[in-house]
């Protein structure tokens, strides 16, 4: 079944939801992701505050995954859960210019902090 997601606010019951789902509880969760269960319970609390990677690990590990559908102009009524063909989805593209970009290298390379991430 799909769940579309307009709203930040809806990740969080969607989480809690394919937790309970899986059949696992947040301590068990948190065992598979390597993090204590108050930390677990952080993420699914806000999972906005983290990182688009661990929240697909997380989607991962409940058996999950994130779908992006692009609505077209006409198509914003269309259902979420239907999938056009590639084969009639193909747009043209605009002719694209080949410009080299001259970048210069940095002048000084700054090491990363020390600061150690909190899962």
């Amino acid at each position: 079944m799909d769940y579309p997601i307009r709203t930040l606010q809806q990740i969080r019951p969607l989480l809690v939801g394919f937790r309970k789902r899986a059949g696992l509880s947040q301590a068990e969760v948190a065992a598979l992701l390597g993090v204590t269960q108050q930390t677990y319970a952080k993420i699914e609390a806000n999972p906005t505050a983290t990182s688009v990677e661990r929240l697909f690990t997380i989607l991962r590990l409940l058996g999950s995954e994130i779908v992006l559908v692009q609505r077209g102009e006409s198509n914003d009524d269309m259902a979420v859960d239907t999938v056009p063909d590639p084969a009639q989805a193909r747009l043209p593209l605009p002719a694209l210019k080949s410009k080299r970009a001259s970048v210069a290298a940095p002048s000084k390379v700054t090491p990363p902090s020390k600061k150690t991430e909190r899962w």
